[in-house]
């Protein structure tokens, strides 16, 4: 596929930079809060066909140049035994945790079995858009899902698993690469049911120091994303003065926070970048959000750049400054 977010994540000079949010298909959008009265969100997420409604809505919205499927970076721990859930209020739940370094060497089983309502919903964007914008799928990374099966629940420090690279840095190891396999398995999955590119999530990964990173991470990160042959993009929050790191994680883009100055990473970065407008600048008027998106735009530069946030979209954001953000890049001329 040549759509305009591919050829910007090749590195090309576009037109006008290609847009997409993360999280763009959830709660800010009136109609998935409607559907989610109905269904559970692991109800939602294992019906192909609900899934892809949501996943199209900002479609129907806004036209931007990457729908997103909607589904969950937990996905994949059903395969490595995991079982999980969500609870309101907490977030997602993993019912068996890791109960110790000599529960770490998790095999996964077949994820196209496993993992067929994935395969079922990509099928069905790609049939639904076509040549009319790019499929984005997208995997949780290694530690990000490893600190979820470790703690049971979500983590602000990470300490459990941290606690674990201290103590036991050989199941450390071993718990990070049964994550990895099925990562790197999912992915490929992903792009053999349609997806035209792939986003890797290790969105937490920063909590681990400079040289743990580059030790027992990056070669991870580095073997998933060179796994599959579409363009890929790595994300991690908080990494502004490590981005040499997730350059090196061979990633086609590098994902970029809001507390990055992207003037600067385009100076220090060779790749590709996707960002970086702060997600709470879309609660305010859409004259700010045009302004601020115009902002990034520039700095940004017109080769290899993907507009998007440098998180996702917060739950109670107006749709017409979602709007505006959007429209803003649409509108733009080099």
């Amino acid at each position: 596929m040549d759509s305009l977010l591919v050829r910007a994540a090749r590195g090309e000079r576009t037109e006008r930079p290609p847009v997409w949010l993360m999280r763009q298909a959830g709660r800010h959008i009136p109609e998935y809060r409607e559907l989610r009265a109905e269904y559970s969100f692991l109800e939602v997420v294992k019906s192909p066909e609900i899934a892809a409604e949501i996943s199209l809505l900002p479609w129907e919205y806004y036209r931007p140049d990457g729908v997103v499927m909607f589904s969950d970076i937990l996905t994949v721990l059903e395969p490595l035994g995991f079982d999980y859930h969500i609870e309101s209020g907490v977030g997602p739940v993993v019912e068996n945790p890791v109960s110790g370094p000599d529960d770490v060497d998790r095999r996964h089983d077949d994820v196209t079995r496993e993992l067929d309502y994935v395969g079922a919903l990509l099928d069905s964007l790609s049939e639904r858009v076509g040549e009319e914008t790019a499929v984005v799928g997208f995997a949780g990374g290694p530690f990000t899902l490893a600190s979820c099966a470790v703690a049971g629940e979500p983590s602000r420090t990470h300490m459990p698993l941290r606690r674990l690279r201290a103590r036991h840095p050989g199941a450390f190891r071993t718990l990070l690469r049964s994550f990895a396999d099925v990562t790197r398995a999912s992915l490929q999955f992903q792009v053999d049911s349609g997806a035209d590119v792939v986003q890797l999530f290790d969105t937490y990964a920063s909590a681990l120091t400079p040289t743990d990173y580059r030790e027992f991470l990056l070669p991870l990160h580095r073997e998933i994303l060179g796994s599959v042959d579409v363009p890929t993009i790595v994300f991690v929050r908080r990494m502004n003065g490590r981005l040499d790191l997730l350059a090196e994680s061979g990633a086609d883009v590098v994902g970029l926070d809001w507390c990055v100055d992207i003037g600067r990473a385009r100076e220090h970065l060779d790749s590709p970048v996707q960002g970086n407008l702060d997600p709470s600048y879309l609660y305010g008027d859409p004259a700010f959000v045009r302004e601020r998106t115009r902002e990034v735009i520039e700095r940004a530069g017109p080769a290899g750049h993907i507009l998007n946030l440098g998180h996702g979209v917060d739950r109670s954001t107006p749709v017409e400054s979602v709007r505006a953000f959007v429209e803003t890049a649409k509108s733009h001329e080099w």
